[in-house]
């Protein structure tokens, strides 16, 4: 009784919500091994893989989603995407609710780490809030996608991949049941559409600029000067990370495109680097500049409490205006007439060189193991600690040992780095002050 009472106060949040993960990780690998899944079976790693990389959010596959998985495996994959997305840990609370348990302090708690809320109080209220505003924007999409997919596919089919596909949208998550070895990958048949780029672009923007920011905009509406610190950092940041790079690919890319359709290339690839994964060209034919611009955005993500992965944007901000400070000597990091207090500066480093240390060595670990282009390698790194989804092609020619890489690399990915962190040390150890002494740099 003793060892189970120590092994219950040893369940931190943060321990509960990376097991939580890896949970229903497990259980998705399971259920995408029976037979009922797949069309000609597959390995435990690779359905492995592809369970994490569905409730990672992430994208990357290793066998073609619309052909080796059936319309059960699209099911189970589509469910993953969705629990992922939401946070392991507010769906099963959420569950309790409307069983009519009471839900006691320590879940409230939970969930509002799980889904990187302000407060303890009034979590029950804005966790309702923002899951009937996933199923209802789910919804719209869908209701959108199928004017298209209806007349392309057929009533019932269409019907399932305007679901489908506004499910992995919203949830940044990039797959995508369309393509086959026959077919454009992703979404390239759509290249030029304006429906399926405006709906799927406005399906993963509002997935990645966050909850609080939702919060916010209910509140407010169009009134910015009265949104939190945290909206105003994450709208600012996210027009600027969108802005940027669709500049760029449409000055420097695709040239020998018209303008109408460089407009859509251009903003679609910008849009989707927010950790969405789907794509409208093909990657191997852009510039190592723009692939490189690529990494950068997957890396820094998309809003903290949303569906998006990487960094995130305020964790990126943070240490830009930090480096800001110093640079023009200043004693404070301020922005929007607000003082960040140090302790937030403090975790935003850490994590920033958390992500940078697991990128470069993910990418060059892949890269010795499989003798390739270190840029490329970079790049499926970039895209799983982001868990983005994009890939430069190589992904399913990779060796198992490079596979488990990736697995890890979008698990740590997903689960966050502060989660992380404080998952695995115990406890905060005080010491006693030490005498200070100057130490020289740059």
């Amino acid at each position: 009784m003793s060892k189970l009472l120590k092994f219950k106060k040893s369940l931190t949040a943060s321990r509960i919500i990376i097991f939580g993960f890896l949970f229903v990780i497990l259980t998705g690998t399971l259920l995408l091994m029976l037979p009922i899944s797949s069309t000609n079976g597959v390995s435990f790693l690779d359905a492995l893989f592809t369970a994490t990389s569905a409730t990672c959010v992430t994208g990357l596959v290793v066998n073609n989603t619309a052909t080796a998985w059936t319309m059960f495996g699209h099911f189970v994959i589509m469910c993953l995407i969705q629990i992922g997305g939401m946070g392991v840990i507010t769906l099963a609370i959420l569950i309790g609710i409307v069983s009519g348990k009471k839900i006691g302090i320590t879940s409230r708690s939970l969930m509002q780490e799980s889904v990187s809320a302000p407060y303890v109080g009034g979590i029950i209220r804005y966790s309702k809030f923002f899951v009937k505003g996933i199923f209802v924007i789910e919804f719209i999409g869908m209701i959108l996608l199928c004017f298209q997919f209806i007349p392309d596919y057929g009533v019932l089919k269409g019907i399932w991949y305007a679901l489908f596909h506004s499910v992995s949208a919203f949830c940044n998550a990039g797959f995508d049941i369309i393509s086959t070895p026959n077919t454009p990958s992703s979404l390239s048949m759509y290249a030029y559409n304006p429906l399926i780029n405006i709906v799927i672009c406005l399906l993963i923007i509002i997935g990645g600029i966050g909850f609080i920011t939702w919060r916010d905009f209910q509140s407010h509406k169009f009134k910015f000067s009265k949104y939190s610190l945290q909206s105003k950092l994450v709208l600012t940041t996210t027009a600027i990370l969108l802005v940027a790079p669709f500049l760029f690919f449409f000055f420097h890319e695709f040239k020998d495109l018209t303008v109408g359709q460089r407009f859509w290339v251009s903003m679609f690839q910008s849009v989707t680097l927010r950790t969405a994964g789907f794509n409208t060209v093909d990657f191997n034919g852009m510039s190592e500049a723009s692939r490189l611009i690529m990494i950068i955005m997957m890396l820094i993500g998309g809003a903290t409490g949303s569906t998006a992965g990487g960094m995130k944007v305020t964790t990126f901000s943070i240490v830009v205006l930090a480096s800001f400070a110093i640079f023009f000597k200043r004693h404070d990091v301020t922005v929007f007439k607000r003082r960040i207090i140090d302790e937030i500066v403090l975790n935003a480093l850490a994590i920033f060189m958390m992500y940078l240390f697991l990128f470069l060595t993910g990418g060059i670990a892949i890269s010795v193991i499989e003798n390739l282009p270190i840029l490329d390698c970079l790049f499926e790194s970039a895209s799983a600690v982001g868990t983005v989804g994009l890939s430069m092609g190589i992904t399913a020619s990779l060796s198992s040992a490079s596979h488990i890489i990736l697995i890890i690399l979008m698990y740590l990915g997903r689960v966050g780095g502060l989660t992380f962190i404080y998952a695995t040390v115990s406890k905060v150890k005080s010491y006693s002050k030490l005498p200070q002494e100057k130490v020289t740099v740059g």
